[in-house]
C-alpha cells in the first residue's frame, strides 16, 4: 500500500487516512472505528483494518496533531476515549478525498475507500472520479504505446496492465 503524504509532511498509510476520515465525522472511540473497519463493517467491506492497527493509527494521529482526545465515555463497560479530528486533520482529509490514486492497483483499496467515505458524508464523488479519469488516461495511452514495441512476454505483461487500466476507466464511466 502506498504511503501517502498528508500535506503537512507526515506520511499516512491507508489505515491512518481511514481513522482520520472517520474522526472527522463526529467524535468517536477506537472500538467504533474498529467495528466500521471489520470485515462486516461499512468500511471493512472495502478495506479491513485490524483493531490493533486502528489503535496504532489513533496514537500516531494524536502524536502528529491531526486528531485529539475529546472526552471519555463511561458507563456500561470500560471507559472509552472519544477522538475527533482537528481542523488541520479535516482539511487534509478533504484534500485526500479529491486526490486520485496514482496506480491502477490502488483503485481496489484506496480509491474505493475514498468513494465509501464520500458516500458516508453524502458528498458528490464526481470531482474524485473526474480526477481519477485524468490520472488513468495517460497511463492507458502509455501502455498502448509500450505494447507496440515489446517482445513476446513483455507484450503479454503490458497487455495485462493495459487491459486492467482500461477496465478501470470503464468502471469510472459506470460511476
Amino acid at each position: 500500500m502506498r504511503d501517502a503524504a498528508d500535506g503537512g509532511g507526515h506520511r499516512l498509510g491507508l489505515a491512518e487516512w481511514t481513522v482520520l476520515a472517520v474522526t472527522g465525522e463526529r467524535p468517536v472511540h477506537g472500538f467504533a472505528i474498529a467495528a466500521l473497519t471489520a470485515s462486516d463493517g461499512e468500511l471493512g467491506r472495502v478495506w479491513q483494518i485490524p483493531r490493533p492497527v486502528v489503535y496504532r493509527a489513533i496514537g500516531r494521529l494524536v502524536d502528529v496533531g491531526l486528531i485529539t482526545a475529546e472526552a471519555v465515555e463511561t458507563g456500561g463497560g470500560p471507559p472509552r476515549t472519544l477522538y475527533s479530528s482537528t481542523a488541520t486533520g479535516r482539511d487534509r482529509v478533504d484534500a485526500w478525498l479529491v486526490t486520485p490514486v496514482p496506480h491502477v492497483r490502488d483503485l481496489r483499496s484506496e480509491f474505493l475507500l475514498k468513494l465509501a467515505v464520500l458516500h458516508r458524508r453524502g458528498a458528490d464523488p464526481a470531482p474524485l472520479v473526474t480526477a481519477q479519469r485524468g490520472e488513468l488516461e495517460p497511463i492507458v495511452a502509455a501502455l498502448r504505446a509500450e505494447q507496440d514495441g515489446a517482445d513476446e512476454f513483455d507484450r503479454m505483461l503490458v497487455a495485462w496492465r493495459r487491459v486492467s487500466a482500461e477496465a478501470a476507466l470503464a468502471f469510472l464511466d459506470e460511476l
